[in-house]
């Protein structure tokens, strides 16, 4: 065979590879299929479906009930995975008591919130009482985003003064004129959270602001999977119960990038939880971030690897936070507060094993308990006291640590009460400031505590 001749088939093949690689890419070009987290995507020029609330005959006037509108929009946004409904901008919807279920729903559904919702201020509208005003239940992939407004108008609930005046905080005379009318009548007892998710995976919550809260503002019960990043609480110091964030019985949340202001703890975390990361917080006024109150009515608590890192707190009555009722079982374990800054805060570092809300308490001696708590690098000032450990005769807490503690009195009037232990065993890494004599640095009692950690 001459060289011309290899040469030629040399040629040949390469413009058959050539065209089977066209081929091919043609093809791959035409479907677009790519990957993105855990669900495969094919892009085929068809883009994700918007439910608009105002095309399914809500009004926006911020006086017409537009519950049934938000209902019909949130069954047609449920037929197509991916869908978004949006409530828009430049409007405001009154809507009652409201459930989002996801029985018939399919996943990753958008609630786009850009404009206002605001809670109904008649007690007709809440019958005996609800737990809840706007609920998520049941769902796989919820995002809720934008930078709308969820307005709980909880004055109403608030204040027990026969001269309060709700007119004080509406928006306008027609507003005004409707809450008037409509208080007629004693608001119930119970009280409702704001937002609530329950029993959902693959939760998101951004850029939204929840204000005026009757109770808890953002509430996960059961979920797996949160989200929370660029949120906004808003409620008086004074307003009771609001606490900002509340998780029960969830696992696997990253909170961050959020301001919160109420009238109780920033964030709670109660029973159930754990692999909790809180960071980039701000936090004030409240009551601080605070892991319980655990084990009431000698109930069992589990609670485990909580992060509470670069957090700011200003004005609030208490700074990190375990506290328990005596009498109860499990244990809050290897948890860690770092990098917080605190300014005229009551009670920075508080670990309370006989918490009482409400007096009546007796004497108990299971008790929750508390091991591997790590304090590092908290910094500022206080009003009252600066560290309390207070723990269980019978359960005393463990392997407590503490790092770079440096915590002054806020003003010369400022109480000078020096840190108080009992029962609290752990290590001094470096030197506090106030000092820390109290601490027991011995050998702790680990049998006692393995013993009642049946988590």
């Amino acid at each position: 065979m001459n060289k011309l001749t290899l040469q030629y088939l040399s040629l040949n093949f390469l413009l058959l590879i050539s065209l089977i690689s066209s081929r091919f890419g043609t093809c791959d070009a035409r479907h677009s299929v790519y990957w993105k987290g855990n669900r495969r995507s094919v892009a085929e020029g068809k883009s994700s479906p918007t439910v608009n609330v105002l095309d399914n005959g809500a009004k926006g006037d911020g006086t017409s009930d537009d519950t049934k509108a938000f209902e019909d929009a949130w069954r047609e946004a449920c037929k197509v995975a991916a869908s978004t409904l949006l409530v828009p901008s430049g409007s405001t919807f009154l809507v009652g008591p409201v459930s989002f279920l996801g029985k018939e729903c399919k996943e990753n559904i958008v609630f786009q919130l850009d404009g206002k919702i605001i809670a109904p201020t008649s007690s007709s509208a809440w019958g005996s009482g609800l737990l809840q005003w706007i609920e998520f239940k049941s769902l796989t992939g919820i995002t809720i985003k934008g930078k709308g407004i969820i307005d709980g108008r909880g004055s109403v609930w608030w204040n027990k003064s026969p001269d309060y005046d709700p007119a004080d905080e509406s928006e306008s005379t027609t507003e005004s004129d409707m809450v008037k009318e409509q208080l007629g009548t004693k608001m119930p007892k119970t009280k409702p959270t704001a937002l609530r998710f329950y029993g959902s995976n693959g939760v998101t919550v951004n850029g939204i602001t929840i204000q005026n809260s009757p109770q808890t503002h953002l509430k996960f019960d059961n979920c797996m999977s949160i989200q929370v990043s660029d949120f906004t609480t808003s409620s008086p110091g004074d307003s009771p119960n609001t606490d900002g964030i509340h998780l029960q019985n969830s696992q696997d949340a990253v909170i961050y990038r959020s301001t919160l202001a109420c009238g109780d703890d920033c964030i709670s975390i109660q029973t159930g939880c754990s692999n909790i990361y809180i960071h980039d917080v701000d936090c004030g006024p409240g009551h601080g971030i605070s892991i319980g109150g655990l084990g009431k009515d000698n109930t069992k608590a589990c609670v485990s690897n909580i992060t509470v890192r670069d957090v700011t707190m200003h004005e609030t009555t208490n700074g990190v936070r375990i506290k328990s009722w005596q009498g109860g079982s499990g244990s809050v374990k290897q948890v860690m507060f770092s990098n917080i800054q605190v300014s005229d805060v009551a009670n920075p570092i508080i670990i309370d094993q006989y918490y009482c809300d409400g007096g009546g308490c007796h004497n108990e001696t299971s008790a929750v308990a508390v091991s591997n708590i790590n304090y590092i690098n908290i910094k500022g000032t206080y009003t009252k006291q600066p560290i309390r450990f207070a723990c269980s005769d019978s359960l005393p807490c463990t392997g407590i640590s503490l790092s770079t503690i440096e915590l002054k009195p806020a003003t010369e009037k400022a109480s000078s009460l020096d840190p108080f232990c009992w029962e609290a065993h752990g290590e001094l890494k470096t030197q506090t400031l106030p000092p820390i004599q109290c601490l027991k640095t011995e050998k702790s009692p680990e049998a006692s505590q393995s013993n009642n950690d049946d988590c």
